[in-house]
C-alpha cells in the first residue's frame, strides 16, 4: 500500500521557518523523483521544488529560490522541505508527490499539510 504522509505544517509569523517532512512507504522510493507542490485557496496547485532520485539535482520555483531547500534520504524513505524567510504568500496546503523516474504518469500524492504564514 503506497503512502505519502506529510507533516510539519502549522502557523508561523512572516520571516519564520518551518520544516515539512514526507514519509514514504509501499514503493521503491529511490526510483522516484520527489516533489513538493502547494495550493492556495482559489489558486491552482503549483510546483514548489523537486529533487531527483539521487538528490544530485534540485529545482525550485522562482518564488521560493534562496528561501526553500528540498532534501531526501533514500535510506529513510524521507523527503523534506526546509522553508525559511516565510512570507504571507507562502500560505497554502503543501503536498508531497512521488513520480517514477522516466514514467511521469506513474505518480503518487500525499494528503497535504497546511502552512499558514500570518502575523
Amino acid at each position: 500500500q503506497v503512502q505519502l504522509v506529510e507533516s510539519g505544517g502549522g502557523l508561523v509569523q512572516p520571516g519564520g521557518s518551518l520544516r515539512l517532512s514526507c514519509a514514504a512507504s509501499g514503493f521503491p522510493f529511490s526510483y522516484y523523483t520527489m516533489s513538493w507542490y502547494r495550493q492556495a485557496p482559489g489558486k491552482e496547485r503549483e510546483l514548489v521544488a523537486s529533487i531527483n532520485w539521487s538528490g544530485g539535482n534540485t529545482n525550485y520555483a522562482d518564488s521560493v529560490k534562496g528561501r526553500f531547500t528540498i532534501s531526501r534520504d533514500n535510506a529513510k524513505n524521507m523527503v523534506w522541505l526546509q522553508m525559511n524567510s516565510l512570507k504571507v504568500e507562502d500560505t497554502a496546503v503543501y503536498f508531497c508527490k512521488a513520480t517514477r523516474t522516466g514514467q511521469p504518469l506513474l505518480a503518487y500524492w500525499g494528503q497535504g499539510t497546511q502552512v499558514t504564514v500570518s502575523s
